[in-house]
């Protein structure tokens, strides 16, 4: 069974930092490029960043870059968001996703992907 956990939000304070986790289950982690989006009460989901399988590279939206690290760790069939500098804007519920459609699409069409979690709350807020 197919599945994606995310975990590790919570509210933080404008400048601070949090790790978002997303376990996976059912499939192998290698085969796929994993995303990860938000989503704002009234908001649309925007793609936030996306790590390409089997070379590792990476695609960020504008507004997370030079901010955000996504990574992943097969032998821990896990992939992480290390979010930093955080701004209120960033409060949303992020979700990890999983595709076989190229990274740079997959944050233009969160349609792409499968299989989502069930989100984690992350909070910006002084």
């Amino acid at each position: 069974q197919v599945q994606l956990v995310e975990s590790g939000g919570g509210l933080v304070q404008p400048g601070g930092f949090l790790r978002l986790s997303c376990a996976a289950a059912g499939f192998t982690l290698d085969d796929y490029n994993i995303g990860w989006f938000r989503q704002a009460p009234g908001k649309e989901r925007e793609g936030v960043a996306c790590i390409r399988t089997p070379d590792g590279n990476t695609y960020y939206t504008n507004s997370v870059k030079g901010r955000f690290t996504i990574s992943r760790d097969n032998a821990k069939n896990t992939i992480y968001l290390q979010m930093n500098n955080l701004k209120p804007e960033d409060t949303a519920v992020y979700y990890c996703a999983r595709s076989l459609s190229n990274c740079a699409r997959l944050l233009e069409a969160s349609w792409l992907s499968d299989y989502w979690g069930q989100g984690t709350q992350v909070t910006v807020s002084s």
